[in-house]
């Protein structure tokens, strides 16, 4: 039996936010076995963590379908596990993944990780044949931080609360660009957040992701692109599914942090 544990991330409030689910004791499972647990929690993603040489941990994260190098909601659960069950202690980690080895960092509850660097391709607009409509005159970019996102800015809070993506034709588009999906943001017009965010990817089997990390880095990286970005704010993800998620960023010239809260909403042991 192996310690396992359902954790929401960019949250505080269980069954808010976007869960992962996280086995503790994962030495000696296969790369197979892994595929099917992550097939049968049937998450978005579900991490294993495992011993490491040059950090404090390894985590390897999987899909339903595949392995990703780097997740964002799963590298903030997986910590916040980690740290509640005493695998790991302090303020400071290092984590061992696909993208190679991370740095986060656990300011008052908050768990900050510092993205791997972001590769930015600009794109030709044609969101709106998916059933996208942006924001007049604004570009579209093709972000790779191990998952790949289209990013794009919509008109207002409104506009991106209405959307209703063509599933299918949003599904070949992605995959013609070699795009995981997806994610579209806007100004939100409140006080205590600068943006909402929305993030698809029916190519992968997510028709909507609840609080996307890696979308969030990428809408970060093309912000601080286009020399926009504020040093520090927060965005808000996941209404439209009932989730509502926070999700806090840092970003400099060379440097983007993705960080959120996590709270365990269930706790046992997975028999393999």
């Amino acid at each position: 039996m192996r310690r396992f544990k359902q954790v929401d991330a960019f949250t505080d409030r269980p069954f808010h936010g976007n869960p992962v689910a996280v086995v503790l004791d994962a030495e000696g499972l296969g790369a197979a076995e892994m595929q099917r647990i992550a097939r049968w929690t049937n998450l978005s993603e579900t991490t294993f963590l495992l011993p490491s040489s040059v950090a404090d941990y390894r985590l390897r994260i999987f899909s339903p379908t595949r392995e990703l190098p780097f997740a964002g909601h799963p590298t903030i659960g997986s910590a916040h596990a980690a740290l509640e069950a005493g695998l790991v202690k302090g303020a400071k980690l290092r984590q061992e993944c696909g993208a190679g080895v991370l740095d986060l960092t656990v300011d008052d509850g908050t768990i900050f990780v510092r993205a791997p660097q972001v590769k930015l391709t600009p794109l030709n607009n044609i969101a709106s044949a998916v059933g996208i409509p942006l924001a007049p005159g604004t570009p579209l970019a093709r972000a790779e931080v191990g998952p790949v996102w289209v990013v794009g800015e919509m008109t207002d809070a409104a506009a991106l609360a209405a959307v209703k993506p063509d599933m299918t034709a949003l599904a070949e588009w992605s995959d013609s660009l070699n795009a995981t999906g997806v994610t579209v943001f806007a100004r939100s017009g409140e006080a205590d957040c600068a943006i909402h965010v929305r993030s698809f990817a029916p190519a992968h089997g997510i028709p909507e992701d609840p609080v996307c990390g890696s979308g969030n880095i990428c809408v970060a990286a093309y912000l601080r692109h286009l020399k926009r970005a504020p040093t520090a704010y927060i965005a808000r993800q996941g209404m439209q599914m009932g989730r509502d998620g926070r999700v806090h960023m840092k970003v400099t010239s060379d440097a983007i942090e993705l960080g959120g809260r996590a709270v365990t909403c269930v706790e046992g042991t997975i028999s393999t």
